[in-house]
């Protein structure tokens, strides 16, 4: 539960890095960013915005009243020390940057990111995956005779789509190699 909110927390940070918000635009956006299969609760989301004013990554602006609401509506926004905790936490390329909880939140704030950083979580994503697939691969030529027709598909699903993220992953890093070494273009009128 710890590393779920871990990463709610620097998808708040990274969005609101955008702009302010209020809960209910925080968590569409969040629901868009973890996808379908991880869908936020209020009750996930105000639990952390709560710990996070506490600890001062973010403030409340004063509430504004909406023509479509007379409720005020409580807009949040982040703080330098949120700032400061958001480029910390996207400059982790330890283990916890490629797991399955974090990789995809950190993808979507990679614009943010140096170069270098985004490399080493990427090789860590694709080292993980391929680990992962190679084990898969050798317990489903195993276990291929002992399981039936639609738990044999399930697995073989589940490979196909590892595949799939471990290429993805190589064209990206591919990618970003490239970019890095190529110069950039010359500006007219200097030598």
């Amino acid at each position: 539960m710890a590393r779920r909110a871990e990463s709610i927390e620097l998808a708040v940070l990274g969005l609101l890095h955008e702009g302010p918000m209020h809960g209910y635009e925080l968590r569409k956006r969040l629901n868009l960013m973890l996808g379908w299969s991880r869908v936020l609760s209020y009750g996930s989301l105000y639990p952390t915005l709560k710990k996070m004013l506490k600890g001062n990554l973010i403030e409340e602006l004063p509430p504004a009243l909406t023509p479509t609401s007379r409720r005020p509506k409580i807009v949040y926004r982040v703080t330098p020390a949120g700032t400061a905790e958001f480029e910390r936490l996207m400059a982790d390329i330890g283990p916890a940057a490629w797991e399955d909880d974090n990789f995809g939140i950190r993808f979507a704030f990679f614009g943010r990111t140096d170069m270098e950083i985004r490399l080493r979580v990427l090789e860590g994503r694709r080292s993980r995956l391929q680990e992962r697939l190679d084990r898969v691969q050798r317990e489903l030529s195993m276990t291929e005779k002992e399981v039936d027709r639609y738990s044999a598909e399930l697995q073989r699903h589940g490979v196909e789509s590892a595949e799939r993220e471990v290429q993805w992953l190589s064209d990206l890093i591919n990618a970003e190699r490239n970019r890095a070494a190529t110069p950039p273009p010359a500006t007219p009128g200097t030598s």
